[in-house]
């Protein structure tokens, strides 16, 4: 029969190696969540952000499309519309007054980028949100000389259902109707930074 404090010394030993590897995967755990490994991945930069530059260098791609609040506006005939018209289509919607020297600046390129661009895949809306109805700018149009862009007046709640708090701010919106990004502020919308914008929109929609 073995002397007691031998078999205490024995035991004490053969729980040493358990600590030592408990201790060690503490410090591993501990080194990794220092340098990061222990941390979410980080969100990959969205390849849209990546061509917010130059002309539209102001763009803001949302991480993921969001659902745009239903909003109604009428044309010169007074016949109601919406963007569930647009379904199945990109749209870059620009929301702009005749008072916003901006917009008015930035409205002939918008014209231009109809002009080239729309058809099938792609349109360009401009929602005028004027008071007053029709008269300002249809004036504005005939001044400018716009020709490819339909003349839309906002109903009263585009502004405030869409999240718009300046002019001018145009959405880039996906064929499912859902917000691809805005931009804040006028851009110019028929330069090749525009363009390869909404040609990656159309590629990736």
């Amino acid at each position: 029969m073995e002397p007691e404090n031998e078999g205490r010394a024995r035991r004490s030993f053969g729980v040493w190696p358990w600590i030592a590897i408990a201790g060690l995967a503490v410090a591993a755990v501990l080194y990794l969540h220092d340098w990061g490994y222990g941390k979410p991945a980080p969100a990959p930069v969205s390849a849209l952000q990546a061509l917010a530059t130059g002309e539209v260098a102001a763009f803001n791609a949302r991480p993921e499309p969001a659902a745009i609040t239903a909003v109604t506006f009428k044309d010169v005939d007074g016949k109601d519309h919406s963007l569930a018209d647009w379904r199945g289509k990109v749209v870059l919607l620009n929301l702009w007054a005749t008072w916003c020297a901006p917009c008015r600046h930035e409205m002939p390129a918008l014209d231009a980028l109809k002009t080239e661009l729309a058809g099938k895949d792609f349109d360009v809306v401009a929602l005028a949100t004027d008071h007053g109805g029709f008269e300002k700018p249809k004036k504005f149009w005939s001044d400018t000389g716009i020709k490819a862009l339909g003349l839309y007046l906002d109903s009263g709640d585009a502004t405030h259902g869409l999240g718009v708090f300046g002019m001018p701010t145009t959405l880039l919106i996906g064929r499912d109707g859902r917000e691809i990004g805005r931009l804040v502020g006028p851009a110019e919308w028929a330069s090749s930074d525009a363009k390869a914008l909404i040609a990656a929109t159309l590629k990736a929609n």
